[in-house]
């Protein structure tokens, strides 16, 4: 039986989540009305997974969630509103060690939790057992990294970076591990980079803001057909998919609405192919990192197949060690490295 505190001030959402877990038929719940309650119980009740509201009295949902990543490190799905102000909290709350997040269909209080159960319920079974990589944990496994001897990135094979692009494909953990990674791209690196990260259409826009405020490169949304700029990281709309095309010789990014044939969206498997469609693979670096599923292992895979240079992100590192282990089954990675040795490599492999 797995043991899963819920913990929300609404005793609507509270019986609505009990219920639904309830039907799984292999949750033990236990129920708390805020963030005091939701430190304490994880203290006596010791549950192997949390969901936890974001705006709570007497305690709020990110500071009961720094209390137990301290106290009693424990596997968290943030439970949040689809608003800008709420996608900024889930943001943080993903900083402080929650594995993964889940938006409520109607606002705080929701009377169609149903429309989400199937995700949820993916979610909260996935977080069980997630790699639990809160503050803490990270600043212990970069020490232990720094005491063994980092290998020296890769040098390019090739050089020219005309029509070069990096492609990113992340899901579950992927904000927090996309903040080790883009933030050490430097000014003058010399390629577009596109980012599929599965993730609502409310949160992608407040998400490149905070991006953009801690990268040296410009972040965008992609909202539009736009030209591929050098030096510039463009995230995939949540809602849409996110696809490169050509127009008079030069590179596009396009927002398309999401394929209902691709379960998960930005579709990193879309993007790839429109890659292999429009781009020579031997001018693309394909990065696949954490989350659950096999989005993109199939298209990245082709990307190395026809000349391309791919990244599986390692199991050291990742939160969910699924869509990078596709890749690496699928013989479709040219290196398996840790978050923090990837863009390192990047830039090497994009230098002229």
């Amino acid at each position: 039986m797995i043991k899963l505190l819920i913990v929300d001030d609404s005793a609507l959402m509270r019986r609505q989540l009990a219920t639904l877990f309830e039907a799984e038929g292999d949750f033990t719940i236990h129920q708390a009305r805020n963030g005091k309650e939701a430190v304490a119980a994880n203290r006596a009740f010791q549950p192997d997974v949390v969901t936890l509201d974001i705006n709570m009295p007497e305690m709020d949902g990110l500071t009961a969630l720094a209390t137990m990543m301290a106290e009693r490190p424990v596997p968290v799905v943030m439970v949040s509103s689809l608003s800008e102000k709420g996608a900024l909290a889930t943001f943080e709350a993903l900083n402080l060690g929650a594995v993964d997040y889940i938006a409520k269909p109607g606002g705080t209080i929701s009377l169609s939790i149903g429309a989400i159960k199937d995700e949820l319920v993916s979610k909260v079974r996935t977080a069980v057992r997630a790699r639990l990589q809160g503050t803490s944990s990270r600043r212990v496994r970069a020490r232990d990294e720094r005491a063994q001897p980092a290998p020296r990135p890769v040098a390019a094979r090739r050089g020219g970076a005309a029509d070069g692009l990096v492609a990113i494909g992340v899901s579950t953990g992927g904000p927090r591990t996309l903040e080790d990674i883009l933030p050490l791209l430097p000014l003058e690196f010399p390629w577009p980079v596109l980012v599929a990260q599965h993730m609502p259409a409310a949160f992608t826009q407040p998400f490149a803001d905070r991006l953009n405020g801690i990268c040296p490169l410009s972040v965008v949304e992609a909202t539009h057909p736009t030209p591929l700029e050098p030096g510039t990281i463009y995230i995939g709309k949540g809602g849409a998919d996110m696809l490169v095309a050509r127009r008079a010789g030069k590179l596009m990014v396009l927002a398309k609405p999401e394929n209902r044939a691709f379960l998960w969206h930005p579709s990193v498997e879309l993007l790839g192919r429109s890659i292999l469609e429009h781009c020579d693979p031997s001018q693309v670096i394909a990065v696949l990192l954490t989350g659950m599923g096999h989005d993109g292992a199939d298209a990245f895979t082709e990307i190395k197949q026809r000349g391309g240079r791919t990244i599986a992100e390692s199991e050291a590192s990742a939160v969910v060690f699924g869509m990078p282990a596709e890749l690496i089954e699928r013989g479709g990675a040219s290196m398996v490295l840790p978050s923090h040795r990837i863009a390192a490599q990047i830039v090497v492999w994009a230098r002229p």
